[in-house]
């Protein structure tokens, strides 16, 4: 009498572009140990989608609206440790990979080679392991010993994550006032959230803001 196949691993796809979501689908759910169960067009959603109960492994993209991949990954590994991550980006970045790593995810995939090294990365992840793709090991490692020397290592979450989310729309260019609307606060309330920000942060102005988002993740260059 033969073994029954486990059940296949259900994941979570987040990624903002429809389009995106559909290519990806159709590779994993080609495969009969895998099986998208839920979907997530930004980071705040694919948050709210990660319940231990119904998802296995979450496969977020870094660039994401109202919440990163980066900030979606670390509240995910807060609130639901036993779903494994997996982040998905454009851009062989070793600031992304070490940023994500220290998230809780347990690999990085680039798109342009999602069709070969999506379902990889996916089974490795579920038998806790480490996945790197072609070359990140190097990356890493150079850009590690260059930290070191440099001294400029960047701090374990200075921001909290409403400044976070600040720092991201700064960034992005919007106004105070837009701010504002989009988070539901006062004007006010932003400024002085800026201000904080830029005093943590030992920074100026808004092109410190946007280079500290982009190598922290927040968005992309």
């Amino acid at each position: 009498m033969s073994t029954p196949a486990p059940p296949p691993t259900r994941i979570l796809l987040a990624d903002d572009h429809a389009l995106v979501r559909h290519g990806l689908r159709l590779i994993l759910d080609a495969e009969p140990d895998l099986a998208v169960v839920a979907e997530a067009a930004d980071g705040a959603e694919a948050v709210d989608a990660a319940s231990p109960e119904a998802v296995d492994l979450a496969i977020l993209d870094i660039a994401m609206p109202r919440l990163t991949g980066i900030q979606a990954a670390r509240e995910i590994s807060q609130r639901a440790p036993r779903i494994h991550i997996l982040m998905l980006s454009m851009y062989d970045n070793e600031q992304y990979f070490f940023e994500s790593l220290k998230a809780g995810a347990s690999g990085y995939v680039l798109k342009s080679v999602a069709d070969r090294d999506l379902i990889e990365a996916c089974r490795a992840s579920v038998r806790g392991e480490p996945f790197l793709y072609p070359g990140a090991v190097t990356a890493l490692i150079r850009d590690y010993l260059q930290r070191d020397r440099r001294g400029d290592r960047l701090p374990d979450r200075i921001l909290t994550p409403r400044e976070e989310e600040i720092v991201k729309l700064i960034a992005e260019s919007h106004s105070s006032r837009e701010i504002a609307e989009t988070l539901g606060i006062s004007a006010k309330t932003v400024e002085r959230h800026r201000a904080n920000i830029l005093a943590k942060l030992g920074m100026r102005d808004r092109l410190d803001l946007t280079r500290y988002a982009i190598r922290a993740g927040l968005v992309e260059p």
